[in-house]
């Protein structure tokens, strides 16, 4: 198997927009704000391939109660290596250190990617809850 170098730091506005090109998240992120938003993450894993960012997971939210898992990507020529797995294996691990009891952690799951996470507990509560968001547009 392929050797990865994971790294517990921030990816460079490149590097990010880079991953969000290739899984089609462009039309999605308003980058003249993402370098405020990765640096205000609780936490933050990085995955290089030969110094070629393939991946990428942090951790946002108040650093007190509400933890929200966002951004977990891997570039499409890396997936199914692993790299997913081990993310998250990094970010739940650091929570399971880190966040105080009865800390609330949600995430948002891709359609079709919802099985990935329910390994980590993961669950959807309907009918008891409702994940529910807006984005707000300034167009």
């Amino acid at each position: 198997m392929k050797k990865y170098e994971f790294k517990n730091n921030i990816p460079s506005l490149e590097e990010y927009k880079y991953l969000c090109e290739s899984v089609g998240w462009t039309s999605y992120m308003n980058f003249e704000v993402v370098e405020a938003s990765l640096k205000n993450s609780i936490y933050c894993i990085t995955v290089f391939d030969n110094e070629q960012i393939v991946g990428m997971g942090r951790i946002v939210g108040d650093g007190a109660i509400y933890f929200y898992i966002q951004d977990i990507v891997v570039h499409p020529d890396s997936q199914k290596n692993g790299i997913g797995k081990e993310i998250m294996d990094i970010l739940v691990e650091y929570l399971n250190r880190n966040a105080p009891d009865k800390a609330f952690v949600g995430l948002f799951a891709s359609q079709g990617k919802e099985s990935f996470y329910e390994k980590y507990n993961f669950k959807d509560y309907s009918p008891n809850m409702t994940g529910m968001f807006t984005v707000i547009s300034k167009k």
